[in-house]
């Protein structure tokens, strides 16, 4: 069995780290299995791509397809393009998709047009929210792919009532969350730590990038308002977002208390969340983050794929309102945050489960 694996931008990463780490076990234990790893480029900034492979141990891709910058479309027909002629050369029984990103569809429509298997990690997953340029590149992955292993519960019902064969369907678990326990005890102190004096416990973490927040400067303007005014002078540590720094040139104001860095690699981004007292975000993938650690987690969205960090997790959903920014900050700082749990199978080996099933399916 010979596996072509995608990965494209930052979320992958954390989710091909451990399978393919899982393939080199099985590997050595005499199984017939093999992969290459295919990066599409997406990514091209070095702290959003070449510094996770380093971090997490990722082998150098066997090839980059360099499909970085451009519109939603330019960016998925480029990738189309370069990785059908990389399957071609290099054919595949099966391509490995995770996540949502426009690699995950591009890459799943390429392979479908070959006749090749389609394997989708962390499917199932839904915002039912078709402004979200992610929930289309789920759908349509989901709709092509010949097996799914799944995070949750909610992602296998969802399947199922698009339609999908519970035979089709494999609750695994989280990727994420086996580089995440893997690698908690690397994390790493950022270098700016002490130059801006931070505490542990005495600061907030804030990541916005979504364009329902940051596309409107005068909308951010006003999001950032809120989260000053009522963080009780906490220094806010802002890794920014190519997307939102853009945004933030047109913003006239100055905000003491944000402290803005570039984005981290992935052991001092979540140094940083492990030892704040609190997260805002609009991620999906850092609500999980924080959910395993026990950090009170805030999202600004309307919506979530992953109902579970806040059914189950410590994760609560305000919207998109300023307006809602005060009482869940005020709640947060004042210790009252729920203390949640951890969602079944987040347990650090559901990469293990993923190849084993992978090889009685196949092989």
């Amino acid at each position: 069995m010979h596996i072509s694996i995608i990965a494209g931008a930052r979320p992958n990463f954390m989710k091909i780290a451990p399978i393919i780490d899982a393939i080199k076990v099985a590997q050595q234990n005499g199984a017939l299995i093999s992969f290459r790893l295919v990066h599409t480029g997406q990514h091209f900034d070095h702290k959003m791509s070449e510094s996770f492979f380093q971090e997490l141990g990722i082998p150098e891709p066997d090839v980059n397809l360099a499909c970085g910058g451009g519109t939603q479309a330019e960016q998925t027909a480029a990738i189309m393009v370069k990785y059908e002629k990389e399957l071609m050369e290099n054919p595949a029984d099966i391509v490995l998709v995770v996540g949502d990103v426009t690699s995950t569809m591009a890459c799943s429509i390429v392979a479908k047009k070959l006749n090749i298997q389609v394997v989708h990690v962390e499917a199932g997953i839904r915002s039912f929210d078709l402004s979200m340029p992610e929930e289309i590149n789920r759908m349509v992955t989901d709709a092509l792919a010949d097996h799914f292993f799944t995070t949750s519960e909610k992602a296998n019902e969802n399947l199922k009532l698009a339609g999908h064969s519970d035979h089709k369907i494999h609750f695994v678990g989280n990727t994420m969350i086996d580089t995440l326990l893997k690698q908690m005890s690397r994390f790493k102190k950022p270098d700016f730590w002490d130059e801006l004096g931070l505490i542990n416990h005495q600061y907030l973490v804030l990541t916005l990038h979504r364009p329902a927040n940051v596309d409107d400067p005068e909308k951010l303007k006003e999001l950032l308002i809120q989260i000053t005014t009522n963080s009780n002078q906490l220094p806010i540590v802002f890794p920014v977002h190519p997307r939102t720094a853009k945004m933030l040139q047109q913003i006239n104001m100055e905000f003491s208390q944000l402290k803005m860095v570039d984005p981290q690699g992935y052991l001092a981004f979540n140094f940083l969340v492990k030892n704040a007292v609190g997260v805002i975000t609009d991620s999906g993938g850092i609500t999980e983050e924080t959910t395993v650690m026990g950090v009170p987690c805030m999202t600004l969205r309307d919506n979530t794929e992953r109902p579970e960090t806040v059914s189950i997790g410590t994760n609560e959903l305000i919207g998109t309102n300023p307006n809602a920014i005060q009482p869940a900050l005020q709640n947060l700082l004042s210790g009252k945050w729920k203390k949640g749990a951890i969602p079944p199978l987040w347990d650090g080996k559901a990469s293990e489960r993923i190849v084993a099933k992978l090889m009685s399916i196949y092989n």
